[in-house]
Formats: C-alpha cells, structure tokens, sequence
C-alpha cells in the first residue's frame, strides 16, 4: 500500500505555520463576515439585516440565540429536507442525525458542502498535528479504522439523505481512498453492533490498521472483543497502529484501561471535539493543554456564562472577550446554516494564546459517560415510568455510573429511595422500565444497549427510608433552598455518596 505521510509531512509544515501567524481574533472576524456575505440572500439573512453586520457587536444585536426546536420550528419544518434558501443557501445533501431534542426523538443538523470540506479540513489538521509531534510516524501506510455507527444513511425527498456522521463520510469518501479505510463497505453497513464488533475484531487484526477512532467506551469495548479472539493488547492485535484519537465523552474514567491496552505499543493517543453541528477543536498539544479552537474552519464561537444560558440579559461573548477558568455554554454559527445556535455543550478556556479548551459538561443536567446523551427530561420520565410500573413512590432518587472494569460492563448506577422497592419483585420491573424507558426515548442510550456492547443493564440500588434527608442533613444542605443532585458525573464522587448513602438502615 502507497504511503502517503511524507505528503501529509509537507502539509503539516505548511499548516502549523500558518496557525503560528495567526491572530486567532481576526481569523474569526473573518469568518463570522464570510459566513454573513454567503447567506445574506437567504431568508434568514434577509430577516436579520445581515448586510448590515460589522462585527461581533451588530451581530449580538440583531441575531438572537436559538435552539434546535426554535430552527426546526420557524424556519426548517415547513419546507425539510428541501430547505436550501432559507438558513444556508443551498439545499443540503446531508442531515446528521442526533438524539435529544423536545421536538421529537432525533434532530436532523444539515451538512452543507461547505461543512464537509470543513470536517476534512479538520481531520488533516489531526493527523498534521500527529506527524509534527512524531518524526517518524507512517499514519497513512496502512489503513484507519473508525468505530461509528452504521454507514447505511436514510434516504429523505429530494434526493437527500441522513444518518450518522461516519455514515455520511463515508458516503463522500471518494473510490481511490476506500483501499485506506477500514471495515469493508459489508461491515460498515452492519446495523447490528455486536455482529458488526464482532466482524471487526476478525478481521482487522488482518489489515494494518494504523490509526483507530472512536468514543472512548466502543473502542474498549472493540479491545474487549479482540480479547475474545486471543489478542491481549493493542501490540497484539494491531502491531503498527500508529495513533488512536478519541472524543465524544469525557477521557478520565477510561484512561486506565487505555493505558494498559496500550501499554506495549507505540500509538499516541489524542483528543478530538467533534459535533453533529461542526468540528469544534482538536488536541494540539499536550493532553493536559486543552484543545484548540478551530477558528479558521467555517465556525464562528460565542460563548454565555453557562449558570446564565436562559437569562436574556446575560452578557454574550465572542473570542476577544473570554477569560480562562469560567465555565461557558459555547454558542456557535456555523458553515451549513445554524445561527447563534446553543449547542448545549459548556467549556472552560485553558488558555487564549491560542485558544484551547475543555468540555467542562453540558447545559443543564445530563448524563453521558458512555456516549448516551441523557438529558434531564428523559431521566425524568423514566424514573416516573418505572416507578408507576413497580407500584412505588419515589421520594428521591441519584444516578451516576460504573465504569466498566475486568469483571463487570459499564452501567448507570440508579439509587431509589422508594418504599417496597426493595422487594425482588418490584425492583426487576423497576430496572427493566428504566431501561425500556430511556431505549424509547433516546437513539443513543438504545445504541449502546447492545449485548455485550457499551452499557450494561441499569442498576437500582434500593435506599433506606429516610437515607437521602439524613445525607443531606450530614452536609449541612437540608432545607427548601437546596436541592438533591440527580446527575453525578464523577464515578468517583458518585462511589463516595453511594457509600455516604448506604450507612443509613
């Protein structure tokens, strides 16, 4: 196979230099006016005056932020998929599918040309940001295998059609470049995760992988299932692998079991900020610098103290404005037609010069360690419906996760204070509402819920009578003004209240 990293050597010198003259507040003016000039003759743009943006200042003035559901509501529902001319001027060929919204189950993002050029563009400056930190890498000597869902994309009228990111790329992936990409077209179109893992784990081995992506859960669980077929570590299974990146969930709860799977090779691991709506950042650098901001790439960021996301007077930020250490809800418009969108994420800039960032959480409360995407009205609603399913009143309930180790899969760990629920019976109706429930409700909890794959079945733990007023009584926190935690993203914090929680019988 024809390497082709020399010539992604080249690139990358030319890129870095780039970014190294590069004054990072300029380069979004730019975009925010180039992104302004192409849809000016667009409904949307007509609507708000957009030849009469000079910066970032008008531009607060006149574009007010919105939701999905306030796009899909006032300006995409009436006419989709067709919807070229009205947000982004032409129509889009692509819709990236996304769980979570109130306006139903799933949200369709348009992907415009411009946007995927953009997402290219994006995984170049990856790889270039490999090769200048490792001399010798061959990264494009063998082939790259990425753990996305199926490649199969729905067809909408008009010839459009949507479905997974990774589906949508590899629709667009030209003929001479397939020979680099791995599974085979048969695998890829897989919808049954557990056939398709366990097809992948025969057959890469095979074929020379040199870069493996994916949410950090699917690949351990990829390692988990090369296992199963006598390969005890990435060295084994994959001798020249080069570079593993990996974004989507937060990294600190896996990097355990990524060390020891590593712990022979060579591959260096990085992280990656993609989203349905665009290709936010990127590591550059160390791992403990953040990630860069591409702010040259077809987006435009602002950002919102995130604890002041719903309050209309709260003050609205651009790039040259942000402080490190504050905790944002990140606002972008983007090259395919979203405008002032929240996208409901919240960073922490690490530093300004250049601009890098952490994914600190999300808006509101939700739960996504494994790539779920929970957001707090589906929590709810299962929780109703599970206890009306067990005959039980729930007085309070927590939820956090166990991160999967050698002996048990990843789970949500639920802890219920509601009383008879300890009873066998009523507790497996629980549980398995919970689960039913949240599968319903959401493409990426059921996704994940594959034998084998991803999440393992929910855990409720039955509290005693009294348990969560007495913990908060221990923390001082009791009374109408403060409110029991629901969500506990930290495994570690959560294992310490499950404990704090237990003592009380």
């Amino acid at each position: 196979m024809i390497n082709a990293t020399p010539l992604l050597r080249l690139r990358a010198k030319r890129r870095q230099r780039e970014l190294q003259a590069q004054d990072p507040r300029v380069a979004q003016t730019d975009q925010l006016q180039r992104l302004l000039h192409r849809a000016r003759g667009t409904k949307f743009g007509q609507a708000h005056g957009f030849d009469q943006i000079r910066g970032p200042e008008d531009y607060r003035a006149q574009v007010p932020l919105r939701r999905y559901e306030d796009f899909w509501r006032d300006w995409w529902q009436d006419a989709f998929p067709a919807i070229g001319g009205i947000t982004w001027p032409d129509d889009p060929r692509y819709f990236a599918l996304s769980s979570g919204t109130t306006s139903g189950r799933t949200k369709y993002i348009p992907v415009s040309a411009e946007m995927l050029a953009a997402n290219t563009r994006a995984g170049l400056d990856l790889l270039s940001w490999h090769v200048l930190a490792r001399p010798q890498s061959r990264v494009l000597g063998g082939r790259s295998l990425m753990l996305g869902g199926s490649t199969a994309l729905e067809p909408l009228a008009g010839g459009a059609a949507a479905g997974d990111l990774s589906g949508i790329a590899a629709a667009r992936l030209p003929w001479w470049a397939r020979r680099f990409q791995f599974p085979p077209l048969e695998v890829a179109l897989e919808p049954d995760w557990d056939k398709k893992l366990d097809a992948i784990a025969r057959l890469a081995p095979g074929a020379d992988i040199r870069a493996l992506t994916g949410t950090p859960s699917w690949v351990l669980a990829l390692f988990d299932r090369l296992a199963d077929h006598g390969h005890g570590d990435a060295k084994a299974a994959f001798p020249d692998l080069d570079l593993v990146v990996h974004g989507g969930v937060a990294f600190a709860p896996y990097r355990a079991r990524f060390e020891r799977w590593l712990e022979r090779s060579t591959a260096e691991l990085r992280e990656v900020y993609p989203a349905s709506e665009g290709f936010i950042a990127l590591a550059d650098a160390d791992p403990q610098a953040g990630l860069r901001l591409l702010v040259d790439n077809g987006l435009y960021f602002e950002f919102v103290d995130a604890d002041r996301i719903d309050d209309p007077t709260a003050p609205r930020l651009w790039l040259g404005d942000v402080q490190t250490g504050v905790d944002y809800a990140l606002v972008m418009t983007t090259c395919a037609g979203l405008w002032a969108y929240v996208i409901g994420d919240v960073v922490r800039f690490t530093s300004l010069t250049p601009p890098r960032v952490v994914v600190a959480g999300r808006v509101g409360w939700s739960l996504s360690t494994f790539g779920e995407h929970l957001i707090g009205r589906e929590l709810d609603a299962a929780i109703t419906a599970a206890a009306a399913a067990a005959d039980v009143e729930v007085r309070d309930w927590m939820v956090g996760t166990h991160v999967a180790d050698a002996n048990v899969l990843g789970h949500h760990v639920w802890l219920v204070e509601a009383p008879g629920l300890g009873e066998p019976d009523r507790l497996a109706r629980f549980a398995r509402t919970l689960d039913q429930s949240l599968a319903q409700a959401n493409d990426d909890y059921r996704a994940h819920r594959v034998d084998r794959i991803g999440i393992a079945p929910p855990e409720v733990v039955p509290l005693a009578d009294g348990a969560v007023n007495a913990w908060m009584r221990a923390r001082g926190k009791l009374g109408g003004q403060n409110k029991v935690p629901r969500v506990i993203a930290d495994t570690a914090e959560f294992a310490r209240i499950r404990q704090a929680l237990a003592v009380v019988r």
